[in-house]
């Protein structure tokens, strides 16, 4: 097929606001008025590789979410399976990052049909419900506890079962084998913090020995109001998981080392 008769079928099965450039020996960037959220357009480029057509992303798509969202992000919990769950619905191929579509028996339309909805879709993760991103920053905090802390010395959904059998006051993560156990607490909005201080205010009645700390979603979107009643009970606060992600672990490490 030749490039003016592929480019007609691709404007036949996409769109008419789409055209072909020729880049190199086979091969060619594909323009689509496609977008991510943040204006920049789906990056599709049209490549021979052994005899094989194909359509490829050559890492962009991932490249991409992976300024708003870390890698270990991405490969768990929630974001993971929407990624995944998009791949499979549209026959896409996940190439160590890249994200190809192989041309099969000449259909070059429909696999970009397929290829550019694939990429919406997998853009989608910027867009989660307030529920998913609420889901997401709990995954993302318990991915941060495992990837820095020895599996047999936390325990997530902890609670004083001395004094609070029923589960009440509960720790979001509570770090153990350590001469003053760590409270850490995950605390995605004002309710949270809220319950968070409550608790702390019962483990000081019950002379519990440990030291609290608060990892937020975002400390910037707390009331000020709440936010000053809680750190008279909790001077260890990190404003936010993602943009403290980093400080984060290596507090954790250096503690654990002590």
């Amino acid at each position: 097929m030749t490039t003016d008769a592929i480019e007609r079928e691709f404007k036949q099965k996409v769109c008419e606001e789409l055209r072909l450039a020729e880049e190199g020996k086979d091969r060619f960037r594909i323009f689509t008025p496609f977008r991510f959220d943040d204006g920049d357009h789906l990056a599709i480029v049209l490549k021979r590789e052994k005899n094989q057509w194909l359509l490829s992303d050559e890492g962009h798509t991932y490249m991409h979410l992976t300024y708003r969202f870390n890698e270990s992000d991405l490969e768990s919990g929630t974001r993971k399976e929407i990624i995944e769950n998009s791949l499979s619905e549209f026959q896409v191929e996940n190439r160590y990052g890249e994200f190809i579509v192989k041309i099969e028996q000449g259909e070059y339309g429909d696999a970009l049909y397929r290829f550019a909805q694939a990429l919406l879709r997998i853009s989608d993760v910027s867009y989660l419900s307030r529920e998913r991103v609420k889901s997401t920053f709990y995954e993302d905090f318990r991915t941060l506890i495992a990837e820095n802390v020895p599996e047999d010395r936390y325990v997530f959904e902890w609670h004083d079962t001395q004094h609070d059998p029923e589960g009440f006051y509960k720790v979001d993560c509570h770090i153990n084998n350590m001469a003053t156990p760590l409270c850490i607490y995950a605390l995605p909005n004002d309710n949270q913090v809220r319950d968070a201080t409550i608790s702390l205010f019962q483990f000081e009645k019950w002379e519990n020995s440990f030291y609290p700390i608060a990892i937020f979603q975002d400390a910037d979107k707390v009331s000020k109001k709440v936010l000053k009643k809680f750190s008279k009970v909790c001077d260890k606060q990190f404003p936010s998981l993602q943009e403290n992600r980093l400080e984060i672990a290596n507090y954790l490490r250096e503690v654990l080392s002590l």
